[in-house]
């Protein structure tokens, strides 16, 4: 499914400021919290895409970047390769946090709810990522192979992915006494913040990987070779399971979402799964008829020139097109004539047509004639 337009998304209009942004995403992100919405489904992925968005248009250089090239700009928390313009998926409680200050349950208060804990010894599915893969014309009606490269959090070969040491066991916060939460007394006022040092788990690792820091992954560059279907086009979206980012504490890695887009034919353009061709011809095989070679994706055709062709006229090949991509066949191949007129012509080749056009009378050019006798008023 298409993304949405990220102002769409906030309910705000593409000038509107930054407090009108931030207003916005506050009031929709209580209304879609899941703490509001338990099991919601709908609210959870409204949830997802509101904290994409305010990440997106919240930033000055990554709002202006958006406005000028859409979602082809970037996508939040890039993580796949440089030269392929990759990104990851963000979570969106951490924009939920920044915006409204505190550890993300908000709704502790409201509703009387409290916020679930990451246990840090429990394993976690890794991010997706986003890969934008440009491909040539004919690549992507015939299909091909690619092999691409992808720098993303990989499994730490040290701790197996697990994020301690040989050994190591977990025990209680001591910044948060395992509660999760550190309080902040201002004035009158007591704001529970998540314990930045166990990051809201109120568990910690007791000896931590040397080599990843704990975090169970580090950045590895990955080559992928990527099936492409016949019959792709821009837009296109192909999924490699298990190759986004590897997961937290040896849990599953996450999928690697290659987005297509196609470089321009210097002939073919496309509409679905036809072609279109615009092909030449001299004013001669116009007027008196022709055989002519036009080119297809794979080969040629020939194509069969009646006399008196206009300019314009369309000619369809069956099955010449583009092969669908659900297996329906193949789509046409469209052909329009454009009529050539001559443009450096000898003495010899002016006096050749002058003589030919005093030898024409109305009837030569039907077309003109009737046009001509319709406007016959407005000469008046």
């Amino acid at each position: 499914m298409a993304k949405r337009d990220y102002y769409e998304v906030l309910e705000v209009k593409r000038d509107a400021d930054p407090d009108e942004i931030k207003k916005a995403y506050r009031k929709l992100a209580v209304k879609y919290h899941p703490d509001k919405n338990p099991g919601d489904k709908t609210a959870e992925e409204k949830f997802k895409e509101l904290g994409e968005a305010y990440e997106a248009v919240s930033d000055p250089q990554k709002r202006a970047a958006y406005d000028q090239y859409g979602h082809n700009a970037f996508d939040p928390r890039a993580r796949a390769g440089r030269g392929g313009g990759g990104g990851g998926f963000h979570d969106p409680f951490d924009i939920f946090r920044d915006v409204f200050g505190g550890g993300g349950n908000i709704f502790d208060e409201f509703f009387g709810g409290g916020g679930q804990r990451n246990d840090p010894t429990q394993a976690q599915r890794g991010n997706d990522l986003r890969f934008d893969l440009e491909i040539s014309f004919e690549e992507a009606a015939l299909g091909c192979e690619k092999e691409i490269s992808v720098t993303k959090p990989d499994r730490c070969d040290a701790c197996s992915g697990h994020g301690s040491e040989p050994g190591s066991k977990t025990r209680t916060c001591g910044t948060c006494n395992g509660r999760g939460q550190v309080i902040t007394s201002r004035g009158i006022f007591s704001i529970a913040q998540t314990c930045p040092h166990c990051q809201g788990a109120g568990k910690v690792i007791e000896k931590p990987c040397r080599s990843c820091q704990g975090s169970g992954r580090k950045d590895k560059t990955s080559k992928i070779t990527l099936r492409i279907p016949a019959g792709v086009d821009s837009g296109s979206r192909l999924r490699s399971s298990g190759n986004g980012e590897s997961g937290l504490r040896g849990g599953p890695s996450g999928d690697l979402y290659v987005v297509l887009h196609l470089k321009a034919h210097e002939i073919f353009q496309r509409d679905g799964d036809d072609l279109l061709c615009e092909v030449p011809v001299s004013f001669i095989q116009a007027a008196l008829g022709a055989e002519i070679q036009v080119p297809t994706l794979t080969d040629k055709a020939t194509i069969k020139i009646p006399a008196g062709t206009q300019p314009n006229t369309m000619f369809r090949l069956r099955g010449k097109g583009v092969k669908n991509l659900q297996g329906y066949g193949h789509g046409d191949l469209h052909v329009r004539i454009n009529v050539e007129v001559p443009a450096q012509l000898t003495h010899a080749q002016k006096a050749k047509l002058q003589e030919f056009a005093e030898s024409c009378d109305e009837n030569v050019n039907p077309i003109s004639k009737s046009f001509f006798e319709k406007a016959k008023n407005l000469f008046r």
